[in-house]
């Protein structure tokens, strides 16, 4: 009786064995959700549906995930930014950054054809402050090179980081100087 239920059992193993890739090719025909964003390779984005009238462009500086970008047409910088999750958040270990201090700034490179001349428009802001609205309606293009820098007002501690060195330097010397005379 063990060995008839044993062979029952290896026989339907078997079986599903033998319908594995009949399985997997029913899950490839079944419409799956699919996200809108996702990764072709390092550094090239997806964002524009398979099929859908789309732009190329590049946005790059203190983003989160900086990178080629395919979006749909008419797709806005304030959008660009937000597919690559904003701009970085400049935290370390001693410093937390006060955001009401900082200020963005947008530089969007554009070759343009007809007089062989690289356009760049800059946009300026801070961040508590509403968007401008001459960014909010900029018209990107495909090949649109998209740099954000975000900028913050120096503290205490970005002082001693420039003026550290040079006085170790100084401190080096005169105790070398000190040491030989």
């Amino acid at each position: 009786m063990y060995k008839k239920v044993k062979m029952a059992a290896m026989g339907a193993g078997l079986v599903l064995l033998m319908m594995l890739p009949d399985l997997a090719a029913a899950q490839t025909v079944r419409e799956l959700p699919t996200s809108r964003m996702f990764r072709l390779g390092e550094g090239m984005v997806r964002i524009a549906e398979p099929g859908e009238i789309a732009d190329t462009l590049s946005l790059w500086g203190d983003v989160t995930a900086p990178g080629r970008y395919i979006v749909p047409r008419g797709t806005t910088v304030p959008e660009l930014i937000s597919y690559a999750r904003g701009p970085i958040s400049l935290r370390t270990g001693e410093t937390t950054l006060d955001w009401s201090q900082v200020r963005l700034e947008i530089a969007i490179s554009r070759f343009n054809a007809e007089s062989g001349i690289e356009e760049v428009f800059n946009f300026r802001y801070r961040y508590n402050e509403p968007l401008p609205v001459e960014l909010r309606e900029f018209q990107l293009r495909s090949d649109d090179m998209v740099s954000l820098q975000v900028r913050r007002r120096p503290i205490f501690k970005d002082y001693v980081e420039v003026a550290a060195p040079a006085v170790t330097l100084l401190l080096s010397i005169i105790l070398i100087y000190d040491r030989f005379r």
